[in-house]
């Protein structure tokens, strides 16, 4: 009898043939129906041996090669073989412990993995789980992706590993953990005492992680239980804060007053939402305040942690070098040749234009590079970082505006690479909100470091620059940037806006991007503001109506 039901039992096991290929249907707890297909290699998939060799698969992955390897891989994560799992990818070891933190530290039960169709090497995948927690517990579903490669050495068809495979919201060292917080939450107030919320506002859900890790413990608010990400050493270096994935108990929230106004804020919002990767960052020059941030991708916080080439957009800060320098001035002839040719590189014009006998003006407005880069060999390797540095408060990583910021940075460079820097290319790398901070300078006529949060919150130290333009520089680069709002590359952007004040327009080239990346900066009155549109093209066309209609609003 016993034999007999075994055999029934294997009858009942045995696989179906569905077209070809074999469909092998599991369940169990904790593990939801799953078809899975396993069917032999393809006649093109499998070498053939040679003299006792087999050679080594190479080439593109065949589409079964890609099904199968992830296949594996899904399914033996979702049955919680984590051993399995793990050795179905080709890093193992990394694998192996974030899988087992799944379930061991982030407490993530019963899980349905289901994948959607492939897109070559990559297949995405949805996920539900349970999250379990002393007698409390909270379903918890998102989508995640896969990249199946070939294991070198033997070709064989591997996961790729990252962290973003069992989350898109983990970085490689970043953890899961369910328990009490720690932190309590924060409720995020605007200028005027209004609540400021992720759903309302998009781009503010990560100010509000970095507010929370900030202030959590000092703002009055008590702690909850949570399933959240945890950062790992590559991820603070980055300046990235832990993230809320799941309440399962609410904490307490206390209250942190911010310096956003709710008005340009809601605009800010709208007018990155137009644009695919889009970036901008609204301040008070005569204070430092920042009142609005806002990118059309909320994964990440460009418009504060970008590092990105700011293209022309930098020669505000080389022009003031050059005018202190006395190698510069805004009427005195200027060379802006098709060409200038430094430390071994040709530097070229946007459509190789040249201005014959032109002002310096002249070739701000229309930024000619070959302008700043045939001044480079009266200049030491040091000079622009140092006017970076002492002016306009850059590059010395020790801004504290209430959250993780990205703070410039201008290295100290030779030869080509020093010329390149001239003109926001090479080494340098900023983002939104310094570019407005350094418009805001020009406007003030002195740097104010931007804050989030008024220091008088926590009696933080604001950061200061060691020097002021002198009053000449200043007048001559208020003067540049006025004649490019007015006449130059922004006019038409801030076409209306005048009398009082000025722009700079950008276009940073990025290796294997097809167009630049387009920047803006300007003031208008007491108000500041920087964009990037990234892989844009230029930026009087792209960051330009994002930034001016910002300053309109403002009045």
């Amino acid at each position: 009898m016993g034999k007999r039901r075994r055999v029934a039992e294997r009858r009942r096991t045995r696989p179906a043939v569905l077209g070809g290929m074999i469909a092998v249907v599991v369940g169990g707890a904790g593990f939801g129906v799953y078809a899975l297909y396993v069917g032999g290699a393809a006649a093109d998939e499998r070498p053939a041996a040679t003299a006792g060799h087999k050679p080594v698969p190479a080439g593109p992955l065949a589409v079964t090669e890609v099904r199968t390897a992830s296949t594996r891989f899904l399914t033996a994560w979702q049955r919680g073989r984590i051993s399995e799992a793990a050795a179905a990818t080709d890093d193992p070891s990394a694998a192996g412990r974030l899988l087992t933190g799944y379930g061991k530290d982030a407490h993530l039960t019963d899980v349905r993995l289901t994948p959607g169709p492939a897109k070559g090497a990559t297949v995405p995948f949805s996920v539900r789980a349970t999250v379990a927690y002393r007698h409390v517990a909270k379903p918890l579903s998102y989508g995640s992706s896969l990249t199946v490669v070939r294991r070198a050495g033997d070709g064989r068809p591997l996961v790729d590993w990252h962290a973003s495979v069992v989350h898109p919201d983990l970085k490689d060292g970043d953890t899961l953990v369910t328990g009490a917080s720690g932190t309590p939450p924060v409720k995020a107030l605007d200028r005027d005492g209004a609540e400021m919320t992720a759903a309302r506002f998009p781009s503010l859900g990560t100010v509000l992680d970095g507010l929370r890790e900030k202030y959590g413990k000092t703002a009055g608010g008590t702690a909850g239980v949570e399933l959240r990400v945890v950062r790992g050493k590559a991820s603070r270096a980055a300046k990235l804060s832990d993230k809320t994935l799941a309440e399962l108990t609410e904490g307490t929230p206390g209250t942190v007053r911010t310096t956003l106004s709710p008005t340009l804020q809601t605009v800010a919002e709208r007018q990155v939402a137009r644009r695919a990767r889009a970036s901008v960052v609204v301040l008070r020059p005569s204070t430092g305040e920042i009142l609005a941030v806002a990118n059309s991708g909320h994964g990440f916080n460009t418009a504060f942690q970008g590092s990105l080439a700011p293209g022309s957009t930098m020669k505000i800060i080389t022009s003031s070098l050059l005018i202190d320098k006395g190698l510069a001035a805004t009427d005195r002839t200027h060379p802006c040749p098709k060409t200038v040719t430094y430390g071994g590189w040709k530097f070229h014009n946007d459509d190789d234009f040249q201005i014959k006998g032109g002002t310096f003006k002249a070739s701000f407005a229309r930024s000619c590079n070959t302008a700043f880069v045939s001044q480079a060999k009266k200049l030491r390797n040091d000079d622009l970082t140092r006017q970076a540095q002492q002016v306009f408060g850059l590059s010395m990583n020790n801004w504290a505006i209430g959250v993780p910021t990205f703070d410039g940075s201008v290295p100290v460079q030779s030869a080509a690479q020093m010329a390149a820097s001239l003109i926001g290319q090479g080494g340098v790398r900023m983002n939104p909100l310094n570019m407005a901070s350094v418009a805001a300078t020009v406007r003030s006529g002195t740097f104010h470091q931007p804050y989030l949060v008024s220091p008088a919150v926590d009696h933080r130290t604001l950061a200061k620059a060691s020097r002021r333009l002198p009053a000449g520089t200043l007048s001559q680069l208020r003067e540049l940037m006025r004649y490019t709002a007015a006449s130059g590359t922004a006019a038409e952007a801030m076409s209306g806006l005048g009398p009082d004040y000025g722009a700079k327009t950008g276009s940073a080239e990025v290796d294997g991007q097809k167009k630049p990346n387009g920047w803006f900066t300007a003031y208008r009155g007491d108000l500041a503001a920087a964009g990037v549109v990234q892989a844009g093209g230029h930026g009087g066309d792209t960051a330009g109506p994002i930034v001016a209609t910002l300053l309109r609003t403002g009045g």
